[in-house]
């Protein structure tokens, strides 16, 4: 079952330009049939699944292409086959203006069973393949226009990309070493017996390793080929600012950190200290390069910059309590961001307008989509009752229980990050809403989008109040899934 959910997005997406469709609404349907299956094979897989492991290749000793279902891969699979439905059915309306559909559609689909190649590795080595594998599949995605500023990004982006893999693929070398094993065991796999005296040597190799893996996590000072990507069609951009590629990175780190090197030999070391510095310095940096941006989508971009390092901040807390904060903010995070960036999709597609001073009044031509965006802005920027207030609270109550000394300047970052979020993200619905002027006959013939991409926005909304107001399960079940009762 796990080979079939990763290899049917693979083979769907192979067969959507090579299969003589006679209608584009014939490939729709096949398209979105293939996924809504697809996720409901992952599904139910989650929910019937074994502690064993699928082995798919052996190379030599330790190492293999190994598949496992265990709690950390439940959520970031869980999450990616929920969501990837809706992105399919938004993307197809979008694409309408675009060119070469079938192939952007055939890469886009094979990237859902990358990522699920991620989510559902055993061991190191498996999710390292699908991790490089990622970055070709979504390579031709970022270029999908070809013009020049989009073959500079996708350039950039996979210059940065192998880059990290290379410093990743250091610290993967040193778990074959001085490991027991290369497979996933919450708690670490380092033999102390082996490492001696190098004890400095492995904490260097994993902040290279951190930062390797966090070049797609956009950790500073590797972020800035997310910003540029967002010269490719929306839909791409949604899943790599939501679900895929920045949160591949994210998992990576979590894997690296409690997986592999093991919080024990990491709590309390300079090693520590250094990341969590990164991760809160990325956090500032973020937002405020966000209030800054006028581009819509390059502001949400440098929105998730910061947001994907509250997750990591949550990470190198390294207790349970902050793994599953940074769970939460994980799965909390990708639903209000690919609401928001599939809102500024929607104002792009509908009126070609692709700057903030250049929304005046529209939140009356378009109430639905600005409505939406709204309560995206909200819970980004933590109003109780939405999801993001439960992924902060509980970021913020994890660095108090660690006893960090450093952590507790991380709330103060939170806090900074709090307020400029409101001003990055409420200029634009104040703008939509309450114009200081508006040209009546400039907003003319604009309107809201139609099903397609309607259905998609409603529902993630639904999400995000639903994550505000009973989000008691969910926080258990990360809790669980951080001390291996999941």
């Amino acid at each position: 079952m796990i080979i079939l959910v990763i290899l049917i997005p693979f083979i769907t997406g192979i067969l959507v330009p090579s299969l003589p469709f006679r209608q584009r609404k014939h490939w729709e349907i096949f398209l979105e049939c293939a996924v809504i299956l697809n996720s409901i094979l992952v599904w139910y897989l989650l929910l019937h699944h074994s502690s064993s492991t699928f082995l798919l290749a052996h190379f030599t000793g330790d190492l293999s292409i190994t598949f496992k279902v265990d709690g950390l891969g439940m959520v970031f699979a869980g999450l990616v086959s929920a969501l990837w439905p809706f992105a399919t059915l938004y993307a197809f309306e979008y694409m309408t203006k675009e060119e070469h559909e079938k192939v952007f559609f055939m890469f886009y689909t094979m990237t859902y069973g990358v990522t699920l190649g991620i989510a559902l590795a055993a061991n190191l080595l498996t999710m390292y393949f699908f991790y490089e594998l990622l970055t070709l599949v979504t390579v031709p995605l970022v270029m999908h226009t070809l013009t020049r500023e989009a073959i500079l990004a996708s350039r950039k982006y996979l210059y940065y990309s192998l880059g990290g893999a290379a410093f990743a693929f250091i610290g993967l070398i040193m778990i074959i070493i001085y490991g027991t094993t290369t497979d996933f065991v919450l708690g670490g796999v380092l033999d102390l017996a082996k490492i001696g005296d190098r004890t400095n040597i492995l904490l260097l190799i994993y902040v290279l390793a951190f930062i390797g893996f966090g070049v797609k996590a956009a950790v500073c000072p590797f972020n800035s080929w997310l910003p540029q990507a967002g010269v490719a069609p929306t839909p791409v951009t949604a899943l790599l600012h939501a679900v895929a590629v920045v949160k591949s990175g994210a998992f990576a780190i979590i894997r690296l950190t409690y997986y592999s090197f093991g919080t024990d030999f990491l709590r309390g070391t300079w090693a520590q200290t250094v990341v969590m510095l990164i991760v809160m310095f990325t956090i500032v940096y973020g937002c405020s390069r966000a209030v800054k941006e006028t581009h819509i989508k390059r502001r949400l971009a440098y929105s998730t910059i910061s947001n994907l390092s509250y997750i990591l901040f949550g990470a190198v807390i390294m207790t349970p309590f902050g793994l599953a904060a940074a769970l939460c903010h994980l799965v909390f995070h990708a639903v209000m961001k690919i609401s928001s960036f599939f809102c500024a999709g929607a104002i792009i597609h509908q009126t070609e307008r692709n700057y903030v001073h250049e929304l005046d009044g529209m939140g009356y031509k378009m109430p639905c989509t600005f409505g939406i965006f709204t309560v995206s802005a909200f819970a980004l920027m933590g109003v109780p009752g939405l999801a993001g207030f439960i992924s902060k609270w509980n970021l913020a109550a994890a660095a108090v229980k660690s006893g960090n000394v450093v952590a507790y300047y991380g709330i103060a970052c939170l806090l900074v990050s709090a307020l400029l979020t409101a001003i990055y993200m409420l200029t634009i619905v104040v703008r939509a809403f309450f114009p200081v002027k508006i040209s009546y006959s400039a907003l003319d013939g604009i309107k809201d989008p139609n099903w397609k991409m309607l259905i998609p926005l409603f529902v993630f909304t639904l999400f995000i109040i639903l994550f505000g107001i009973y989000s008691q399960p969910f926080v258990d079940f990360f809790y669980n899934v951080a001390v291996g009762l999941s």
